[in-house]
Formats: structure tokens, sequence, C-alpha cells
């Protein structure tokens, strides 16, 4: 069967179309984003504004469209950490359903944590042993730890790149050269909410492959030298805190603006960057992890893996 999964973020509207069957391989046959950087809509007082939802409601029509042109069987509709935490979240959803006919499941951090975990688990096999998984979003860092295809422990932090930068970085969200001291804030507030959930994932024991997906970790260990998306899904990725302690000297000196012409790098996410690497580091050094491996599978494909699976149930 053709599926589609309509990712809703807090930086994109990502539509992933693959070819797959129960117990095959998922084969994308399309790949369509744009940006939309909805949690910029979502103001101090919580609410979405109605420009965020005329975007999300027109985003979501020219998805379905570019679905149809692709001929989906099926499209698994999910929205993430901006709509969330939105107070009108479930209002704006149930008017995105009356006007576009799709109904957008609202994914809880922990669930998200899960369906990472289940991709990454099939990406490596069970050889890998116990798997730790981290993952940068826009508005949330999702961490699981387990030897199954479901994991142990599986938490969710409102630290994410996006997240980060409006609250600390608000020279790079414009485009400048970030604050030293305000980098050194975010650092030490990142490690105060992540000693929490390290206590409860090293209780869990220690892991024998330790991994991290999504876009902003792939773009840390692009810049630190990791080969590009051209060259392949197998070949092997990752980013360590030596590298990573090296980039954050660099983009903690230059604009961001300037960081998006470097290959490698979003134009529409390059101001995320420092954040994104000042947690990436913080959670590396309060897990006492040297490096991690770039995993190509995340949220979508477990998404897509765990609609296949519940196949074999109908």
């Amino acid at each position: 069967m053709r599926l589609g999964v309509l990712d809703v973020g807090s930086n994109t509207v990502h539509l992933l179309v693959v070819d797959a069957h129960r117990g095959g391989h998922p084969t994308p046959t399309y790949d369509d984003r744009a940006v939309l950087r909805l949690a910029e809509h979502v103001g101090r007082d919580d609410v979405l504004s109605k420009a965020g939802e005329k975007a999300l409601v027109n985003a979501v029509r020219k998805a379905c469209k570019r679905a149809e042109e692709q001929g989906c069987d099926e499209v698994l509709a999910l929205v993430t950490s901006a709509i969330r935490e939105a107070v009108n979240g479930l209002e704006v959803l149930d008017r995105v359903r009356h006007q576009t006919g799709v109904d957008l499941q609202v994914t809880s951090g922990e669930e998200e944590a899960r369906l990472t975990f289940l991709a990454v688990r099939r990406w490596y096999g069970w050889s890998a042993g116990r798997l730790l998984v981290l993952d940068i979003g826009g508005g949330s860092l999702e961490l699981a730890s387990g030897v199954d295809e479901d994991p142990e422990v599986a938490l969710s932090v409102p630290l994410g790149a996006g997240r980060m930068t409006r609250r600390f970085l608000p020279e790079a969200a414009s485009g400048g050269r970030p604050d030293l001291a305000a980098l050194t804030a975010l650092r030490e507030h990142a490690v105060d909410v992540l000693r929490p959930a390290a206590k409860k994932l090293r209780a869990a024991g220690p892991p024998d492959l330790v991994t991290a997906t999504s876009k902003t970790f792939r773009t840390l260990a692009r810049l630190t030298g990791a080969a590009p998306y051209s060259a392949g899904l197998r070949v092997p990725r990752e980013l360590t805190t030596d590298g990573l302690g090296q980039l954050l000297g660099f983009v903690s000196r230059i604009e961001s603006r300037a960081l998006a012409e470097l290959r490698g790098v979003s134009p529409d996410r390059s101001h995320q960057v420092p954040a994104g690497a000042v947690v990436a580091q913080a959670a590396m050094e309060v897990l006492d992890l040297p490096s991690v491996r770039i995993c190509p599978w995340a949220l979508r494909e477990g998404v897509i893996l765990r609609r296949l699976d519940s196949l074999g149930d109908a």
C-alpha cells in the first residue's frame, strides 16, 4: 500500500509518502515540506494566532493535494508540540478538520519518543542491544531507552531548538550573532532540565548503542564532518562531543544568517543551530556520551511502522 505521513511540527509541515507492506522495508517515493514555523505563531498567552491557523489550514490543504496526486491509499496526520501546548490547540484542530477534512492527531511528547524509538530499533535491529535515542525537535527534546521495540523509558522535555532560540537567543532568531552570556544561560538551563531525565535513563541500564535522529542532529553532524545526505542513508554518521565543542566555538561567533550559507544547513533553520548545538552538548554531557550515531529514521517512519504492524491485527 502507499502510505502518506503528514507531520505538522513546530517548524515545518512535512509530507512523506512510502510504498510499504507489513514486514517490509518502507520505500520512500515522495518527500515534500513547507516552512510554517507554527510555534512562532503562538504568543506569550499560549494562544495560536489567527494568522497561524490560516497558514496551517493552507499548508494542510496543499499537502493533501500532493498526497492525492501521489496516489496515497491512506494519510496519517499528526501534530506535535506547537499545537499540543497552545491553549486553543484543540479548537484550531476542529476548524482545520472542518475546512480540510483532515483529522490531525495530537501526539504527546512521550508518544513521539516511543514512535521514534520504534523506528530506530527497526533500523538497527535486535543486535544493537539496549538503545538510547535522542531527538531534538523544534519544541521539545525526546529521549528513550530500552531493549525491546517499545522503550522502558520514554521522556519529553521542553528543550527544542526553536523554543530555546526564542527564549534565550533572540539575536540569532533575527539573523544576528548569539549573545555569549545567553548561550551560557541556555546551557545551564538545559543541564538543570536534563538532570532528572538523565537519572531515569541511567536507572534503565547502560546503553549498547546511543543514537540521535532528526534534522537538528543531522545538521550538527554534517557541520562537524559527517557525510552529506546525498551519500545515502546507509553511510555511517556520528556526532562527537569534541566535534560539537569546536562547532559551538564557531557558531557562537558568527551571525546566524551566515550559517545559512553553509552546506548542510537549511536556511529556514540556520537561526536554530546555536541553540540546537547547546542542547545537544548539554544532553551528551549530562548523559556522559562521547558520541552518538545518527539514525536516518525517526518519528515519521515510526508512525508508518506502527500502522503497518496494526494491519496484522485487522
